[in-house]
């Protein structure tokens, strides 16, 4: 399953239980974050015990897209039954702050910046 377009790229496996992220998304607002959002809720629909966010390849989130991140990740917190592992990179400024808010969100979320 996998969202994309020109400038960016989100792809469900979920023989792995991963999502990748690529590119660089800057939409406005929930109505067209609506088809990732939905990407999202089919991944944890489908009850993988652990689920990885991999945010490595993504250059860039604009403030929209990190508040569906964040919203997902309580998401996931509500389940209780889902550990989430995110993966992002030292190497993009943007990850640093915001990947480590999303832990004050979901405690037991894993970080994993390289």
């Amino acid at each position: 399953m996998e969202v994309k377009s020109d400038t960016y790229s989100v792809l469900y496996d979920k023989e792995n239980s991963t999502v990748y992220w690529k590119g660089s998304l800057r939409l406005s607002g929930t109505e067209e974050y609506a088809p990732i959002i939905d990407l999202l809720d089919q991944a944890i629909e489908s009850q993988p015990s652990i689920l990885t966010l991999n945010l490595r390849d993504m250059q860039f989130l604009n403030s929209s897209g990190i508040s569906m991140l964040s919203k997902f990740a309580i998401k996931v917190r509500q389940k209780k039954t889902i550990k989430m592992i995110v993966q992002g990179s030292q190497n993009i400024p943007w990850q640093g702050k915001s990947l480590k808010n999303l832990q004050r969100l979901m405690p037991n979320l894993t970080l994993e910046v390289e």
